[in-house]
């Protein structure tokens, strides 16, 4: 039996907006000081991995951890688009306290999870599976048997493709906390049917700086 594949998932470090729970979305934002220290030691933790190829979404966050994890690794930045957080449209910007005030029936509905009212501009979560999955399944296919794979994203498009890839339905999205900032996780084949398992979920780099302590499960970025 070929020796499996294994794709890691990282998502990128933290930023000011992920501090202070703002919404980020499409928005460039960067790294601060606190994010560039978890990419750092996050880098540290993937090297051992000995991956082949390294993905990133094109927005600033996740690239300056990718290029965090490019340096320790010598591997080179790939950026595609399709790994972008959700578009959260009108709502960029905007702390959940700023959300609820200026769109109340958007943010019930956010709530309640049922994305049956969305701001402006906000891509749903189907419309983010149908760009995020395929990319994560033309990483997998990339790689030669035994070869491991980095693709960092963002905390709510990573949960909408984690849970696509391995085939887990939507319904239960809410028993799956988002992960950490800098937190990774690692799937690999499982089988002769080239199916996927979770098995490794929000890894920290030892000594890593601690997350916020402003937590939200939704599409923050």
């Amino acid at each position: 039996m070929p020796e499996a594949r294994t794709l890691v998932l990282p998502r990128h470090g933290e930023t000011d907006w992920n501090r202070t729970g703002r919404a980020q979305g499409h928005a460039d934002v960067p790294l601060n000081a606190t994010g560039h220290a978890q990419a750092r030691a996050v880098a540290q933790e993937l090297v051992p991995l000995g991956a082949v190829r390294l993905w990133s979404s094109d927005l600033m966050r996740a690239v300056q951890t990718a290029e965090h994890v490019a340096a320790a690794t010598g591997l080179t930045v790939e950026k595609d688009a399709r790994l972008r957080e959700y578009d959260v449209g009108e709502r960029s910007g905007l702390s959940l306290e700023e959300f609820a005030l200026e769109f109340p029936d958007e943010h019930a509905s956010w709530l309640d999870d049922s994305e049956r009212r969305l701001v402006s501009g906000e891509e749903t979560s189907d419309q983010v599976r149908r760009r995020i999955l395929p990319a994560l399944r033309e990483y997998v296919e990339s790689l030669e048997p035994g070869g491991t794979g980095i693709a960092v994203l963002h905390g709510a498009c990573l949960k909408v493709g984690l849970m696509a890839i391995l085939g887990w339905p939507w319904e239960i999205s809410k028993s799956l906390r988002g992960l950490d900032n800098a937190g990774f996780c690692r799937l690999a084949e499982s089988g002769t049917n080239g199916e996927l398992r979770l098995t490794s979920y929000n890894e920290k780099a030892t000594g890593a700086a601690d997350p916020p302590d402003f937590v939200c499960d939704g599409p923050v970025g």
